[in-house]
């Protein structure tokens, strides 16, 4: 091997290090058709999560799965869904729930990272910024759902954070609708967002 290839393979190995894939509320009670929370987009894109995962997972980067778990009560979710939990029937992403689970085919293993929120913003209340900032973390890869909510939220803290790059995987995200899906990845787009598909991301 070439110095010339040895130190690109260096490059390369350490971008990938200074790398967090955000996998955002792929749980049973967004992704399942008949859940209270349920996204429409949010089954069609589990594929596409999967292999992002698996991708970053080999590359070196790290995975950092943010997910909601609330109190029984609700006390602990937005005010404007605590009717969710005044009810007979347990309300969604409950702790410990097959709701709060994570969709059929994503794992988190023992070097991932998990962040809990109570809020749509995957920063807001949390150690997240912390924990990238202390990994050296420079750019940010985000999937999962749904794009005009928490998605939108987090890749606005994140730039708001001044994160030198941040990506959305166009189509390992999702809304309700493609309308909804594009016209908010307009809008990150104007604030300096790359919004490729997973297959651009991953080089193909």
């Amino acid at each position: 091997m070439s110095a010339e290839a040895a130190e690109s393979g260096r490059d390369e190995a350490s971008k990938w290090k200074r790398t967090a894939l955000l996998v955002i509320d792929m749980q049973n009670d967004f992704i399942l058709p008949g859940s209270l929370m349920h996204v429409k987009g949010g089954a069609a894109i589990v594929p596409a999560v999967q292999r992002a995962v698996s991708f970053a997972r080999e590359k070196g980067a790290l995975i950092v799965w943010v997910i909601r778990e609330h109190h029984i009560s609700g006390r602990d979710v937005e005010r404007f869904r605590r009717h969710h939990y005044a009810t007979s029937k347990v309300g969604p992403t409950v702790k410990g729930t097959k709701g709060a689970a994570l969709v059929d085919g994503l794992r988190i293993e023992p070097e991932d990272q998990v962040v809990v929120k109570y809020r749509f913003s995957a920063f807001f209340g949390t150690n997240l910024h912390s924990v990238l900032h202390n990994a050296g973390i420079e750019t940010i890869v985000v999937t999962g759902v749904q794009t005009p909510n928490c998605i939108r939220q987090t890749v606005f803290d994140a730039v708001a954070h001044d994160y030198p790059s941040v990506i959305l995987l166009s189509d390992a995200t999702g809304a309700a609708s493609p309308e909804i899906h594009e016209a908010n990845l307009s809008d990150m787009r104007n604030v300096s967002v790359s919004t490729p598909t997973l297959a651009e991301w991953m080089g193909f």
